[in-house]
C-alpha cells in the first residue's frame, strides 16, 4: 500500500486577517532591526571619526584656508564632538535599511497599483534627499565666506566644532527635507487634491511663498544659501505642473 504524505503550507497571514497584537509585533520586530542597524552604523563612525571629521572639515577649508582648525573650550568638547558625529554617522549609514524595514512593513498592506506607484516615490524621495545634501554640503564654503566677511575685518573667528557639525547637518537636513516638494505634490496631484491647473494659477503665489520660506528656513541665513534653496524649489513646483499633466493623460 503507497502511503502518499501531504505537506502542511501554512499561508502567510494577509494585513487584514492579522491581528492588533501581531502587528505590534511586527512594528518591534522592524524597530528592533533599525535599532541594531543604527547601533553597528554608530560604532563604525565612531571608529572612523578622523576621515568623516576630515570630510565635514573639507568646507570651512575651502573657506578660510588659512586658519582651517576647530578650537574646544572645554577638556569633554572633544568626547561630545565625536559623539555627536557617531549618532549622525550611525543615523545616516543605518537610513538604507531603516528605509528598507520601513518598507516592508508598509508593503504588505498596499495594493498592486498602489505598489506600482510605491516604488518610484520611494526611489525619487531618496534621490532628492541626497541632491539636496549635496546642494547644501557645497554651497556651505560660500555661506561661510559670507558670515565670516559681514560681521567686518576686526571680528576673527574661532569655530566651536560642535556648533559647525550642527549647523552643516541642519543646513543638509532642510535641504533634503525641502527637496521633497514634487513628491509631495505629485502625491496630492494623484490623490485629486490639487490639479496641474490649479497648481498653474497658484504660480504667483507660489514664487513669493517659496522665497519667503527660503529666507526663513535657512538655518545660516545668507543669500547663497537662500538662493540655492528657492531656485530649486520653484523648479521642482514647475516640475510638479509637468509630471501632473503627464499622469492625468
Amino acid at each position: 500500500m503507497n502511503l502518499t504524505l501531504k505537506r502542511r503550507q501554512t499561508a502567510k497571514a494577509t494585513p487584514d486577517a492579522m491581528t492588533l497584537a501581531e502587528h505590534l509585533a511586527e512594528l518591534r520586530r522592524r524597530v528592533v532591526v533599525s535599532a541594531v542597524a543604527f547601533v553597528v552604523m554608530a560604532t563604525v563612525a565612531f571608529v572612523a571619526y578622523n576621515p568623516i571629521l576630515a570630510f565635514l572639515k573639507h568646507p570651512y577649508c575651502q573657506a578660510a584656508p588659512a586658519h582651517c582648525g576647530f578650537y574646544v573650550t572645554g577638556p569633554l568638547d572633544g568626547l561630545s564632538l565625536r559623539v555627536h558625529i557617531s549618532a549622525y554617522g550611525g543615523l545616516f549609514l543605518a537610513s538604507p535599511v531603516m528605509l528598507w524595514q520601513l518598507w516592508r512593513f508598509i508593503t504588505p498592506g498596499l495594493k498592486p497599483n498602489e505598489k506600482r506607484y510605491a516604488v518610484p516615490f520611494v526611489v525619487s524621495s531618496i534621490l532628492l534627499f541626497a541632491l539636496g545634501c549635496v546642494v547644501a554640503f557645497v554651497i556651505f564654503p560660500h555661506a561661510l565666506g559670507f558670515l565670516d566677511h559681514i560681521g567686518g575685518p576686526s571680528l576673527h573667528q574661532i569655530i566651536d566644532p560642535t556648533k559647525y557639525l550642527s549647523l552643516i547637518v541642519l543646513l543638509m537636513a532642510i535641504f533634503g527635507i525641502t527637496f521633497e516638494l514634487p513628491v509631495l505634490l505629485v502625491s496630492l496631484e494623484l490623490a485629486g487634491v490639487l490639479s496641474p491647473r490649479k497648481l498653474s494659477s497658484w504660480r504667483r503665489w507660489a514664487i513669493i511663498v517659496v522665497v519667503v520660506v527660503a529666507g526663513v528656513i535657512t538655518p545660516s541665513s545668507d543669500p547663497f544659501s537662500m538662493l540655492a534653496l528657492a531656485i530649486p524649489l520653484y523648479l521642482f513646483y514647475e516640475l510638479s505642473i509637468v509630471i501632473g499633466k503627464l499622469l492625468g493623460r
